[in-house]
C-alpha cells in the first residue's frame, strides 16, 4: 500500500532517520555489525524499495510495506473467521426471518380484527334498518296521538271558555236575585 502526500513525507523522514541511526559509525551495535558480511546486514535491516508516486509532489518518495512470510496458522484463522461470519450472518438472517413471521402474524390478526369490526358494523346497520322500519310502522299511530293531543287542547280551551261564561252567568244570576 503506497502512501501519498503528507503521509508519504512523514514515512520517508521516519525511514531516513531509522536508516541514519542504524548506519551511524559511532554506534556500538553497528561497529560489531560492520565486521560482518553484507549478507548479515541485509538480514538485520530490511528496507523496502522506494517508488515515486505519480499523485505526490516532485521529490517525495513513498515506501512500500515489507512483505513477511505468511504464518502457518493463518489458514486456520481465516477458516475460523469465515465460520464465525457464517454463524453471525445466519443469526442475522434468522432474526430477519423471525421479524417477517411476526409481521405476517400481526397482519393476520389485524385482518381478523377488521373482519370482526365489519361483522359488527353490518349488525349495527341491520339493527338500525330494523329500528327505522319499526318507526315507520309506528308513524300512523304517532300521527293519531298528535291529532288527539290537538283535539284535547282544543277541548280544554273550550272548557275554559265555558267555565268563564258560566262564572259570568252565575254572577248575573246572583245580581238579579238580589233585586
Amino acid at each position: 500500500m503506497a502512501a501519498i502526500g503528507d503521509d508519504a513525507a512523514a514515512m520517508d523522514s521516519i525511514s531516513r532517520a531509522q536508516a541514519a541511526h542504524s548506519v551511524s559509525p559511532n554506534s556500538p551495535a553497528n561497529s560489531s555489525s560492520q565486521g560482518e558480511g553484507p549478507e548479515d546486514a541485509a538480514e538485520t535491516l530490511v528496507v523496502a524499495p522506494k517508488k515515486s508516486s505519480a499523485n505526490s509532489d516532485v521529490g517525495v518518495e513513498t515506501a512500500e510495506e515489507a512483505v513477511e512470510p505468511a504464518e502457518p496458522d493463518i489458514n486456520e484463522l481465516c477458516t475460523d473467521m469465515f465460520e464465525k461470519m457464517a454463524i453471525f450472518l445466519q443469526g442475522e438472517l434468522t432474526a430477519t426471518c423471525e421479524d417477517y413471521h411476526l409481521l405476517e402474524n400481526m397482519n393476520k390478526l389485524t385482518s381478523l380484527k377488521y373482519l370482526e369490526m365489519k361483522d359488527i358494523s353490518i349488525n349495527i346497520s341491520r339493527n338500525l334498518q330494523d329500528l327505522n322500519n319499526k318507526y315507520a310502522s309506528l308513524q300512523p299511530y304517532l300521527d293519531q296521538i298528535n291529532q288527539i293531543e290537538e283535539q284535547v287542547s282544543a277541548l280544554e280551551h273550550a272548557a275554559y271558555k265555558l267555565d268563564a261564561y258560566s262564572k259570568k252567568l252565575e254572577a248575573r244570576f246572583k245580581k238579579l236575585e238580589k233585586r
